[in-house]
């Protein structure tokens, strides 16, 4: 059942992907621009090896749905829930590099004036606890998480970099 669960999960961020991946192309021939190149394929890897031992350490262990499971659920079923929110209120820029749109301007919504890094703080790392904890993957977590979180950290300081030097000057919208 959690090899299933993790299989949907997949195949629900692929769907994000695929929107990431045309709001992409649209943002570079609109002449947007890309930032911290390295450090999204530093989180790509890591994403995906995340996932691919979370599976591992599930198939080793013979995990089974249990509290610990449940609450890792409830965790990915929010984090799903976030990172759709985030994709509508980007309104068709948002992406999973570091890309901005020409003249981009901040978002005034209320979740990115409370929330610093919605996208990271409300979606990624739930996500990742979740699956680690619906797959009682301890060794993921203590291995994999602490290097996905320096290259998190990176991202985080790029954006700041980046939000206040180009996007807080264009204005809101």
């Amino acid at each position: 059942m959690i090899g299933i669960i993790v299989a949907v999960i997949f195949i629900i961020r692929l769907y994000f992907l695929k929107i990431s991946r045309a709001n992409e192309k649209r943002i570079l021939q609109e002449g947007g621009k890309e930032f911290g190149v390295k450090n999204t394929k530093y989180i790509t890897i890591l994403h995906i090896l995340f996932y691919a031992s979370c599976v591992v350490e599930h198939f080793i262990n013979g995990t089974k749905i249990d509290t610990i499971g449940i609450i890792g659920l409830v965790l990915l079923g929010f984090s799903i829930f976030m990172l759709n929110t985030v994709v509508h209120l980007l309104e068709g820029i948002w992406t999973v590099k570091l890309m901005l749109v020409k003249n981009h301007k901040f978002n005034n919504h209320w979740l990115f004036r409370t929330v610093k890094h919605p996208n990271y703080f409300l979606n990624i790392i739930p996500e990742l606890v979740g699956l680690a904890l619906l797959c009682h993957a301890k060794y993921t977590a203590i291995v994999i998480m602490p290097l996905y979180a320096i290259v998190l950290y990176r991202r985080i300081k790029e954006e700041e970099k980046i939000l206040a030097e180009i996007i807080i000057p264009n204005g809101t919208y």
